[in-house]
């Protein structure tokens, strides 16, 4: 079962959600521009998450996503500049390009090992994201996806001989960053 693409997009008096057991998708648009709403909580059941889902809904403060969770899609939570921090599930594999663009508010992301790939343009603009940890299993990069972020510390768990192998498009981080902190030491940018 899934809620269909844009079923309550633009519900400005919609303030918390919670989706069921049973729910295995939520589609594109679904809850884009609800503006009110602040909570969400998706149950263990939902393996993905489409694209810009919950896009624009600027006063989200809390997100709790189910650890069934394997794809989070483009533009998921582009916009929600009032999320402050999301913990990403186990399961996930990919974060899609601009999933968390724009979230300005946002200061701690957690990034699970199991993430391979991180879209074009995924934390693009959090502004108030002042480090990062990017876990050993990331394999791409996609372009400007930490490009304006606050970030003052970058930690990859992982060796500098993984890091050279990662496939990053041009302008992956567009920081002033000047190091990157590997298990076996620094890489200089």
């Amino acid at each position: 079962m899934s809620i269909g693409g844009k079923a309550f997009s633009g519900c400005k008096g919609l303030t918390s959600i919670e989706i069921p057991d049973g729910v295995m998708s939520i589609d594109n648009y679904t809850f884009s521009n609800c503006i009110g709403l602040t909570k969400i909580e998706i149950s263990d059941s939902v393996t993905s998450i489409g694209w810009s889902a919950f896009e624009s809904c600027s006063n989200l403060t809390s997100v709790t996503i189910g650890n069934g969770v394997i794809s989070i899609g483009e533009s998921a939570f582009s916009g929600c500049s009032g999320l402050t921090s999301i913990e990403i599930p186990d399961g996930v594999t990919s974060i899609g390009e601009y999933a968390f663009s724009g979230c300005s508010g946002l200061t701690s992301i957690e990034i699970p090992d199991g993430v391979t790939s991180i879209g074009d343009r995924a934390f693009n603009g959090c502004s108030s994201l002042t480090s990062i940890e990017i876990p050993g299993s990331v394999t791409s990069i996609g372009e400007s996806a930490f490009a304006w972020c606050g970030l003052t510390s970058i930690t990859f768990h992982g060796t500098k001989a993984q890091w050279d192998t990662i496939e990053k498009n041009s302008g992956y981080f567009r920081t002033p960053i000047e190091k990157i902190i590997c298990t076996d030491g620094e890489i200089t940018l």
